[in-house]
């Protein structure tokens, strides 16, 4: 279920739940009737329906989550600041941050700085595929924050896993996912870029908005965060059971 986590007379803040479309997008992964992010905050707060470049369809929407990412995501409730965090937007002056757990063990920190584009004739991007079409540029910086090992069954060997906060410092479609699938570490739960199976029981991939931070119009800077999933929070509580390091 969806909750504000705070609210303005500029803008409203929501956790988005994972399984729910920020917007409607015609003809891809919606259901017929299917509530949407933009369709719960234009019913709370109506005067968002007149906000954006296309209040019609994205009333407010000044970023994105993909359906199965959860988090913190920010909607305008007025034009002026739409216009004001599309400014800051497009000058890399709004910082995200995930928590995203992925397959293997990953050490350190780094920066993963490769363009992706879309791969012909498919939903998937890519960072290597031939032939791509719109490839931009794209820059992902990651820290580890732990690595869990998981014996399994029957003892004969492990599996590990590593927890990340990642910050991406452009905004394409699936980045996060497309860039720690491209270094050999997708997220798990990621079906359309890692394994069609985990051990975890997770239903969704393991990514979450934790943080957004940018300036307000007075000059303040505001940090908004978005509590763990209860799902994702029982994933790591399996894997703490084992051995962390």
């Amino acid at each position: 279920m969806e909750s504000i986590i705070y609210k303005t007379k500029d803008f409203v803040a929501y956790n988005k739940p994972a399984g729910m479309l920020v917007h409607a997008v015609k003809g891809f992964e919606g259901r017929e009737g299917e509530r949407t992010l933009a369709d719960i905050a234009s019913k709370e707060f109506p005067e968002i329906r007149k906000v954006g470049d296309d209040p019609e369809n994205r009333p407010g929407i000044m970023h994105r989550l993909d359906k199965n990412t959860s988090g913190v995501i920010v909607i305008a409730r007025n034009q002026r600041f739409f216009s004001f965090m599309k400014d800051l937007f497009q000058n890399h002056q709004v910082k995200k941050t995930y928590v995203a757990l992925v397959n293997g063990r990953l050490l350190g920190s780094g920066t993963i700085d490769t363009p992706i584009g879309l791969k012909p004739g498919t939903i998937k991007r890519s960072t290597v595929a031939r032939n791509m079409k719109m490839v931009k540029d794209a820059v992902t910086d990651y820290k580890v924050a732990k690595v869990y090992q998981q014996s399994v069954l029957g003892g004969r060997g492990a599996v590990y896993y590593s927890l990340l906060h990642v910050t991406p410092h452009t905004g394409r479609t699936h980045q996060i996912r497309v860039h720690l699938a491209s270094i050999g570490h997708p997220i798990v739960g990621d079906t359309l870029y890692g394994p069609k199976a985990n051990n975890l029981g997770l239903e969704r991939h393991f990514l979450h908005a934790e943080s957004i931070e940018f300036s307000t119009p007075d000059g303040n800077r505001l940090k908004l965060e978005a509590e763990l999933p209860t799902e994702l929070q029982k994933a790591l509580n399996i894997l703490e059971s084992h051995q962390a390091f």
